[in-house]
């Protein structure tokens, strides 16, 4: 037989059958006789005959190929036939062959069969070669439970199925077919080599399954990534395996990974593996691993802080519903009842519960995620949550501390973040960019909280969830009021001594005004010793008026302090400014009801001086006479005076 490379490994394990001996040049002494068997079709069978001398030269074995043939032969008188070769041939279909019950090998290499049958009978097989032909799916081979070889490389198969009874099976040769998943390979307790080279295998199943396979080929495959043959990692008696030609075997990482998980393995690609290859697998493996691991942990990172952030997202959207819903509601108790069909509409309190509850069973179906989260990335610090702000009393590391340039502040109130502005620069001194995004900015005022930081370079207002930006002039009230921290971008825009100039004509004479109409006594209260001094300063006369000259703007801002002036344009938070509110209220209360005591004492006080005055003159003469009464008789007025005195003493 001629041998391609693809049978090479089965044939070099069949050399005991020796089917080339004798066989060279006797194709003379075969005859052929036709047989028609008078059917429809007019199927003609040739019918073979041997001569005696050739039968008793080989009495078992029997070649037929290049005979040109196209279908099996009649072989007659020739039960004893153990190898049976029809390589080479044109046959399309196996027939002819199921009286011999002896046949052990059956070789059909280079035919043009298209389904595997006519062999249910033969029993006693254990090789059959069916290689380089038309086959689409293996089957019919239920009987073959001896079956030791089984060739089927070269056809078009798609799918391994149907052999899970072959338990005696050691080789199987399914390359060059249509493969794409390696699976239903249990059962095959006996296998020892599976070649599959040359398909269109990404992934493997069931080898791990199989206890004595020891040569695998995967040659010239799909297989892309180790996960797609992991199993193998799994198979102890695994020695030799093929997987060059597959985009696994352009990676870097190939080699080391395969043979630190396959320490069993003698040969790789057809090379033999050193020790020394696998000591150096084994330490690149590991740190595959922990670079592998790294980037599994920051993949669960980053997707454990995107969901984070989209449920902050989502509790912040509920709360500002909230806080709509209920504004909406106080203005409706406001008005009146409209009239609807001539009758009144009213909001009942049952409907605005309702929607409450909706809100709060909203807001509790997502606290099983984080409601808050805080980030250093590089030298910005991300706040994303009310929450968050609460970082700010952690013990922070003076290195940590001193890297953050940049703190972004998400999802807050900014009368929140107004309330730890002290702490922010007093943890981070080096900060100098503040950021800005769904924080509720809707009034310029809030922007003269930031002039508490202890210096700012960039500030950046997200556009989203902060209505403020939409006022044409929010830049240039912010330079005019942190005029001190001297801006260098605002919104990732570079500020100009153009802009600055142009602050402060617009927003000069306010702060000009606000100091002119405040109490002395209020805007000393608004600073400490050293502005008090400088406030002074000014009710003297020996500087200029606030807001309205720039030398005094030039002044500030090259000592770096905040002009008198500006500091009058204070914000107090919504919390602060409710606090005011009551604590005025209070006050009036009190002050109230204490001139309503006074008064009503005084009117008490005057009643009774007006029923003193009418009662007096008549008081005054009983008094008279009482008196005149008692002394009348003089001897028992001095004895009732002794006993009063007597009686007082006791």
């Amino acid at each position: 037989f001629r041998i391609n490379k693809e049978q090479s490994s089965f044939h070099n394990r069949l050399l005991q059958h020796d089917l080339e001996k004798n066989y060279s040049g006797r194709q003379g002494n075969i005859q052929w006789d036709n047989m028609n068997f008078g059917s429809s079709s007019s199927i003609t069978f040739p019918v073979l005959q041997r001569t005696a001398e050739e039968k008793i030269l080989n009495s078992d074995r029997l070649t037929l190929e290049r005979q040109k043939l196209t279908v099996c032969p009649v072989i007659d008188g020739e039960d004893h036939l153990r190898l049976l070769n029809f390589q080479h041939n044109f046959i399309t279909r196996i027939q002819n062959i199921s009286n011999l019950h002896h046949l052990v090998f059956l070789d059909l290499y280079d035919n043009q069969i298209e389904e595997i049958s006519g062999v249910s009978t033969l029993r006693s097989l254990r090789v059959l070669l069916l290689g380089k032909n038309r086959i689409k799916k293996i089957s019919n081979l239920e009987n073959l439970k001896n079956l030791d070889v089984l060739d089927l490389h070269g056809n078009q198969i798609a799918k391994i199925e149907n052999i899970g009874h072959l338990s005696e099976l050691r080789v199987l040769n399914l390359a060059r077919n249509l493969l794409t998943v390696v699976e239903n390979l249990n059962g095959l307790d006996s296998l020892t080599e599976l070649n599959l080279r040359h398909n269109q295998v990404s992934a493997i199943k069931d080898v791990d399954t199989l206890p004595c396979l020891q040569r695998l080929f995967l040659s010239f495959n799909n297989i892309s990534s180790f996960e797609d043959i992991l199993c193998l990692a799994d198979s102890s008696s695994l020695s030799d395996i093929t997987l060059d030609g597959n985009p696994i075997a352009q990676e870097t990482w190939y080699k080391h990974t395969v043979l630190h998980h396959m320490m069993q393995l003698r040969q790789l690609d057809m090379k033999r593996i050193t020790e020394e290859e696998r000591r150096m697998a084994s330490i690149a493996a590991r740190k595959e691993e922990e670079r592998k691991r790294e980037s599994h942990r920051q993949t669960l990172l980053k997707e454990k802080k995107r969901l984070t952030i989209g449920n902050i997202a989502r509790q912040w959207e509920i709360q500002q519903n909230r806080v709509a819903l209920e504004a909406s509601l106080n203005k409706d108790k406001e008005n009146e009842p409209c009239q609807i069909n001539g009758s009144a509409a009213y909001v009942f309190p049952e409907e605005s519960r309702s929607l409450d509850t909706i809100l709060s069973s909203a807001v509790q179906g997502l606290s099983v995620l984080e409601s808050h989260l805080v980030e250093v990335e590089g030298d910005t610090l991300g706040l994303y949550g009310a929450g968050a702000l609460e970082c700010l009393d952690r013990n922070w590391s003076v290195q940590t501390a001193g890297i953050i340039a940049t703190v972004s502040f998400m999802f807050i109130e900014f009368d929140e973040i107004v309330q730890v502005l002290a702490k922010l620069k007093t943890k981070f001194p080096n900060c100098v960019h503040l950021k800005f995004k769904e924080t509720n900015l809707v009034a310029l005022q809030q922007f003269s909280a930031l002039a508490e930081m202890h210096r700012m370079e960039q500030l950046t207002v997200d556009p989203q969830g902060n209505p403020v930006v939409n006022f044409t002039l929010w830049k240039y009230y912010v330079l005019f009021r942190l005029n001190h921290f001297n801006l260098q971008k605002i919104n990732g825009v570079k500020v100009t001594e153009n802009d600055i100039v142009k602050a402060e004509r617009l927003f000069g004479i306010l702060a000009y005004v606000a100091s002119s109409e405040l109490p002395h006594y209020r805007m000393l209260s608004l600073f400490g010793e050293s502005r008090r001094k400088q406030f002074h300063f000014l009710l003297e006369g020996k500087g200029k008026k606030s807001g309205v000259g720039s030398e005094e703007s030039s002044d500030n801002r090259r000592s770096g302090g905040e002009s008198t002036a500006r500091a009058t344009l204070n914000y107090m938070t919504k919390d602060f400014h409710m606090e005011k509110l009551e604590e005025i209220k209070e006050r009036k209360a009190f002050c109230q009801t204490y001139v309503e005591n006074l008064v009503k004492e005084a009117a008490d006080i005057n009643m009774k001086n007006e029923s003193l005055q009418k009662l007096w003159p008549q008081m005054f003469i009983e008094l008279v006479r009482d008196a005149v009464m008692e002394i009348r008789n003089k001897n028992s007025y001095m004895k009732l005076c002794l006993q009063r005195i007597t009686d007082h003493k006791q």
